[in-house]
């Protein structure tokens, strides 16, 4: 794996373009994970995947405690690992203990041993040796440590704690790792506590480590939080390395994440409009012929997502986007996808999983192109404006 900073946006700002070589593919960053459940997508098949685009689609966020019910680690080990098994040998799986579906931390009951999840199957405690037994035999091209992610609201002492847990957590996950860590993501902890996060970035930094996983955002954090974390911990970081974090999905989320430095977003913002009947419509052709005189022309609207089980869209016969050159709007109306999810029919969340990813991976191109053209500050800053704007006019 090779990363390289390719372009950083000039006046102090944090925000860069990168190339991330891995697998034999060539990704732009900054750039999403799309999140999965057991190694896919959770409405999109394999078949389908290639219908999004590429190389955008090829970043697959994998949790390993998926997989703790299900086929033995040494039967997907047998099989050639995750790629061979999910029939995926060209896409980049990466891996992390847990996620904000099926695996959530549990951080009250994690100890010495491990750290503690909310599955399906019930509450599991994962301890180092057990982890890194599912990353042998899943074998994806890269694996964040296992951490002890805590929420905003505990004591000091708890928060030290977890900084002790995960280093010593990593270091074990290291020299457990057939690789000796090339190809392992360390994790960032530290809660709130800002002297902390720089703690524990320092000393992650220190390891044999290919990048920088920042957990424990999304857990009780403010906004204004979640800035100076990220700011906090990232000026820690070497900036050689691609820092990856979890939990920023809203587009405003996403933009303060990459105003911060971050390279990759691991996120379920995607599956929770799916299955909430939300498609996005926020505009993504922003660039060029719409960033008039330093400012965006907003003029078609700047609210992110509709609501397809609302009535108002039962006899709608325009596409979702009318732009858009996803397979949903190429063939399909807002009427009949208010019709699928009005029903209950499966196909509405097939439909509109890929409508929301291939939205959501132009919206990550447009970020990458803002940058590599010097506007992505204002593109920023216009974004929030308009979005605030319109959620003002609407309350009204």
């Amino acid at each position: 794996m090779r990363f390289a900073v390719t372009k950083v946006c000039g006046g102090g700002a944090k925000a860069r373009a990168g190339m991330l070589q891995i697998a034999g593919s060539n990704i732009e960053t900054p750039a999403l994970l799309l999140s999965t459940r057991k190694g896919l997508p959770a409405f999109v098949s394999r078949d389908l995947l290639a219908s999004l685009p590429l190389p955008d689609s090829l970043l697959l966020h994998v949790c390993p405690t998926h997989f703790m019910e299900g086929p033995p680690s040494k039967t997907i080990s047998n099989i050639g690992g995750l790629h061979h098994m999910l029939g995926l040998p060209d896409h980049i799986l990466i891996a992390a203990a847990g996620d904000s579906i099926e695996s959530l931390p549990t951080s009250e009951a994690s100890n010495k041993f491990g750290a503690s999840f909310e599955t399906p199957a019930g509450r599991r405690l994962v301890k180092p040796s057990d982890y890194m037994e599912l990353i042998s035999c899943m074998k994806p091209n890269l694996w964040a440590s296992l951490a002890d992610e805590v929420p905003a609201w505990v004591t000091e002492k708890r928060n030290k704690v977890s900084v002790e847990r995960t280093l010593r957590w990593l270091d074990a996950c290291i020299a457990l790792d057939e690789d000796s860590g090339a190809n392992t993501l360390g994790v960032v902890v530290g809660g709130s506590s800002i002297e902390l996060r720089k703690l524990c970035a320092t000393e992650v930094s220190k390891r044999n480590v290919s990048g920088f996983c920042i957990g424990g955002l999304g857990f009780g954090d403010s906004p204004e939080e979640r800035c100076s974390i990220l700011d906090a911990a990232v000026g820690c970081l070497p900036p050689e390395k691609p820092r990856v974090v979890s939990r920023l999905g809203l587009p405003e989320e996403v933009l303060e994440g990459v105003a911060a430095g971050i390279d990759l977003f691991d996120s379920t913002y995607i599956y929770q409009l799916t299955m909430g009947g939300f498609a996005l419509i926020f505009p993504i052709d922003m660039v060029g012929e719409k960033m008039q005189n330093g400012s965006l022309n907003s003029s078609d609207g700047d609210f992110t997502k509709i609501n397809l089980r609302a009535t108002t869209y039962r006899k709608d016969t325009s596409r979702i986007v009318d732009s858009c050159s996803c397979f949903t709007c190429q063939n399909h109306t807002r009427a009949y996808l208010n019709h699928l999810l009005n029903v209950h029919e499966m196909l509405a969340q097939i439909l509109l999983e890929i409508h929301n990813t291939h939205h959501y991976l132009c919206f990550f191109r447009l970020i990458r192109d803002t940058i590599k053209t010097g506007q992505f500050d204002r593109f920023r800053q216009q974004f929030v404006q308009d979005r605030r704007a319109y959620l003002a006019a609407a309350v009204i």
